[in-house]
């Protein structure tokens, strides 16, 4: 099958999230079970930077309704070797849009962009344009877009297909976190010269605004999100937010696909950013990482205090809030704590004013640091995961596929992938630590559990051996998508 994969974003080009390392695992690993996979980019700077042996396909010509900013569009083709060998893309190459001194989708300020509808509703309907032929050495059998930035284009797709009476491509659409739905004023539907029986309730139109997201997931052929748990979650209105009786109409079409781990990128065995390598069956290499991880930091360097890393946005929707109010409670169960991540501001300065206050058991790196990322999960024993939603979560499979055992509430995606550690689970199937309650208590409590099997060795390495034994490779991922293409494209 020929499948061209829409997103805004590509691991390791450009990354705001983990939308990025699907987006750049998947083509590979579709690749090496015959699928032929083209992506399509905006055409932001690190993208740009990162497409080599690139051809123009097509100086971009769309209908009178839109206007694509100022210097024009075109298409451009041609190599990512960053994302992989073989991996090919496509990138709109529109300076007026996406060559903007900010982020790829708000200012320097955090001020999302006044024209993001514009910016996107090109992607959208570039990729349906591919569908019919634009490329005439290439045109897609699926179009599998990702998350609200490409969520038009299975309505330009469908739109197309219905002004001219022909199935061109069959369309999957992938949500990876229903709360983030590209949302705009109403009005601005005039200028996405979309057919006007799209607006109203059975199209585009949420609660009177344009819904990117709410449009994808109304005109896709089949929808998918990122793990079977959240696939049921958002069918119900706490977690729905306000799509859950679309979905549960659509529930026959929507399927929930547990994101993968790229091993080429994520391996303890083969990890050239840490500094000791080590396997399931030679962990030495795990106890250097620590050591060298609390020098790093200004912790006490103690190879008997546990220590527990988080990698996050700092937001409320993590439960880094909840940390926060737990951060006393786990020095005085022997913790050391370390994170990376940025947010909330107040949550920024809140973990900042901690680590000063306890340098040598709390460590804070504001930002976002890819490398660190490596040595903090490799370095750590335990990662935590307390968020009040997650659709799939991929910190948590970093943590088992390097022995660093996860923490984690028990939703979403980290339900279905973390077994809870207890006496009658201990030599059956246990991988971590699961609490429900979303609350600062049962985060200790969990974190206590935890303690108490850390100082036994014997047990620990058994629960981490058999962690780090598990399978969250993108192949079986692969295997299920390509089921959906077949039904599909059929």
């Amino acid at each position: 099958m020929r499948v061209l994969q829409v997103c805004a974003e590509i691991f390791p080009l450009l990354k705001t999230g983990g939308l990025a390392d699907v987006a750049g695992a998947l083509p590979p690993a579709l690749a090496a079970l015959g699928d032929e996979v083209r992506v399509l980019l905006p055409g932001f700077d690190a993208i740009l930077d990162g497409l080599q042996e690139a051809v123009v396909v097509a100086e971009l010509q769309p209908p009178p309704a839109l206007h694509w900013g100022s210097g024009g569009a075109r298409l451009l083709w041609g190599r990512l070797p960053a994302v992989g060998e073989g991996v090919t893309a496509y990138v709109i190459d529109a300076p007026g849009y996406y060559r903007r001194p900010g982020g790829p989708y708000a200012d320097a300020n955090r001020h999302p962009y006044g024209d993001n509808h514009l910016r996107f509703a090109l992607l959208g309907w570039v990729a349906a344009e591919l569908a019919q032929g634009l490329d005439p050495f290439w045109h897609p059998t699926v179009l599998h877009a990702h998350d609200w930035h490409a969520g038009l284009a299975p309505v330009y797709l469908r739109a197309a297909q219905q002004a001219r009476h022909q199935h061109f491509a069959g369309s999957v659409f992938t949500v990876h976190n229903l709360a983030y739905q590209g949302g705009f004023a109403g009005h601005h539907f005039q200028e996405l010269g979309l057919p006007s029986g799209f607006w109203g309730v059975n199209g585009v139109e949420f609660h009177g605004q344009l819904g990117f997201l709410k449009g994808g997931l109304y005109f896709a052929d089949r929808l998918t999100t990122v793990s079977p748990t959240y696939a049921r979650e958002i069918q119900g209105p706490e977690q729905g937010c306000g799509l859950d009786g679309l979905l549960r109409t659509r529930g026959v079409d929507l399927s929930g696909i547990l994101n993968g781990v790229d091993d080429a990128v994520w391996h303890p065995a083969t990890d050239t950013l840490l500094p000791a390598n080590y396997a399931v069956d030679a962990l030495d290499g795990k106890a250097a990482c620590k050591a060298a991880l609390q020098q790093e930091l200004g912790l006490a360097v103690d190879p008997a205090r546990p220590l527990l890393c988080i990698v996050s946005r700092l937001t409320e929707q993590k439960g880094l809030h909840l940390v926060l109010e737990a951060l006393p409670g786990l020095r005085a169960l022997g913790w050391q704590f370390a994170m990376l991540g940025s947010g909330d501001a107040w949550m920024e300065t809140a973990f900042a004013e901690a680590a000063a206050a306890h340098p040598a058991d709390i460590a804070v790196r504001i930002g976002y640091d890819e490398r660190f990322a490596h040595r903090l999960i490799a370095g750590s024993d335990a990662i935590a995961v307390p968020s009040r939603f997650e659709p799939c979560g991929l910190t948590q499979l970093y943590g088992l596929k390097y022995g660093t055992l996860p923490l984690v509430r028990r939703v979403g995606g980290l339900a279905d992938t973390v077994a809870d550690t207890r006496l009658e689970t201990l030599d059956r199937d246990a991988t971590g630590f699961v609490f429900d309650e979303f609350s600062a208590g049962a985060l200790l409590w969990a974190a206590e559990r935890a303690v108490a099997l850390f100082r036994r060795p014997a047990d620990w390495r058994t629960v981490q051996q058999r962690a780090m034994r598990q399978d969250f490779g993108w192949t079986a991922a692969a295997r299920h998508y390509q089921a959906l293409y077949r039904q599909v494209s059929a």
